[in-house]
């Protein structure tokens, strides 16, 4: 008779324990991520351009999920120096617009307007407020020669 009792309250025991455990996980939201991380990967840039030369820079766009609603704009800042850059697409870029990124892969060209040091700032950004910053300084061909005195 005792082990019975010890039986029927272990069963219950059991009982609540699976009930617990199947209740407590359940609620009616649905967990669906929208803003996953995201890099802008570059082969390597030259660093060197005479005034009129341009240099490409190849981009992929590098996603750590995907969400079918994620967007992502592209814009350009130009704090040193002139130049002009646009997309492999032949969209030419105006400074701080943002224009759409359609594709993952892509090329841009930036073409200098002048002979001293320049800097370029792309942004890459999401419709969630993530940004990716890339930064490319490019010197003149010129500077770099000096005549040697005999």
């Amino acid at each position: 008779m005792i082990k019975r009792i010890s039986m029927i309250r272990l069963g219950i025991s059991f009982f609540i324990g699976i009930a617990a455990c199947l209740f407590s996980s359940c609620d009616n939201e649905l967990d669906i991520r929208q803003a996953y991380p995201f890099t802008v990967e570059t082969m390597p840039v030259q660093t060197k351009i005479a005034r009129g030369e341009t240099a490409e820079i190849r981009c992929e766009l590098k996603r750590e999920g995907r969400y079918d609603g994620a967007r992502y704009t592209i814009r350009y800042f130009q704090p040193n120096g002139k130049g002009t850059l646009r997309m492999d697409d032949g969209t030419v870029f105006l400074p701080n617009d943002r224009y759409p990124l359609e594709r993952e892969v892509f090329r841009l060209y930036y073409t200098s307007a002048s002979t001293d040091q320049q800097t370029i700032d792309i942004y890459v950004e999401d419709n969630f407020g993530q940004v990716v910053q890339l930064t490319f300084d490019f010197n003149n061909e010129n500077e770099e020669k000096e005549e040697v005195q005999v």
